[in-house]
């Protein structure tokens, strides 16, 4: 019979191993848990518009109306010309044409009403559209990451000018590498102004923790980089030898607000991809709202596997 200690004894080397088991494997997914180094320009808000100023009763000259009219007959260009003796021959009740004026102007009045508040609602929390394209690309497309790191270091990211000359810029780079995309997705939303800021930011922050670090952003006109040594420091924590694994990615995700409704295709084939980019890249600079454009890895020697892609993006389609 084995005695308390002989016993703990044995259960020792089954727990190291388990222990050392537990330590690769929640090491490993540790590493799968961020994509890698990313790149970041966006800026932009869902601020509602200026209302138009809508003038009320006594704010136009000549006492009520536009015109100087008034209600009443004989008042200057009153509403009513035709409501004159030839409609009542001549010798109509004066009292009846007084009720009559009275139910017409309350009728103006209520339609008024209305529609200054269905503007107001309109003007202070307006119908907008959320949209989010993802790319994914062979790595030999290197230059796209030229592209975007020059796009993320000259833009002007505090304008909606600049915003808009970003999504074009970028949108034009993804078209013109088409012989490489290989994965795509998209999505879109229309909400209230202040709901669709909310989601905006969600997707936003979504797809920014799926970085272990943004390397280089242009965010609201702060441009930030990080050194190389601090770059290369992130690319040896995720394992040093990626540069050397097989089937290499690059992704960029594409995230728009913008004015109105915007439909975008499903994703299901390379000329679907082609028809969300350009649409997304005809947005003009009055209609764009806020602007996030992200893609990883951007350090160099960073990269991206197919087990990152399939493990943090896996709503992307094969195209």
């Amino acid at each position: 019979m084995k005695t308390p200690k002989s016993f703990f004894k044995s259960l020792i080397r089954p727990l190291i191993a388990l222990g050392l088991v537990l330590t690769l494997t929640l090491g490993h997914a540790d590493g799968a848990l961020a994509a890698g180094t990313g790149g970041r320009i966006g800026g932009g808000s869902f601020r509602a518009p200026s209302r138009t100023f809508t003038p009320s009763r006594g704010s136009y000259p000549g006492g009520g109306y536009p015109g100087g009219g008034s209600y009443y007959p004989g008042g200057g260009g009153g509403f009513f010309p035709f409501l004159y003796f030839p409609f009542f021959g001549g010798g109509g009740s004066l009292f009846t044409l007084f009720i009559f004026i009275s139910i017409a102007g309350f009728l103006l009045q209520s339609f008024r009403r209305a529609t200054e508040g269905s503007d107001l609602d309109y003007t202070t929390n307006p119908s907008v559209s959320v949209a989010k394209v993802q790319v994914g690309l062979l790595a030999q497309a290197r230059s796209l990451q030229t592209d975007l790191d020059r796009i993320a270091q000259r833009a002007d990211t505090d304008s909606s000018e600049g915003l808009a000359q970003v999504l074009q810029e970028t949108t034009l780079s993804l078209l013109r590498h088409p012989q490489y995309w290989v994965y795509g997705a998209s999505e879109a939303h229309q909400a209230r102004l202040e709901a669709a800021g909310a989601e905006f930011n969600r997707l936003a922050l979504s797809e920014r923790s799926k970085f272990t670090a943004e390397t280089l952003s242009n965010v609201n006109d702060q441009l930030k980089q990080a050194s190389q040594e601090s770059s290369a420091l992130t690319v040896a924590e995720r394992g040093g030898a990626l540069a050397e694994a097989p089937g290499e990615y690059i992704v960029v995700t594409l995230l728009v607000g913008t004015q109105g409704k915007l439909q975008l295709p499903t994703i299901n084939s390379s000329d679907d991809l082609k028809r969300a980019l350009s649409q997304l890249g005809s947005v003009s600079g009055d209609q764009l709202l806020a602007l996030e454009v992200l893609w990883t890895p951007q350090a160099e020697g960073d990269v991206l596997t197919r087990d990152d892609v399939l493990a943090e993006y896996p709503n992307l389609k094969l195209v």
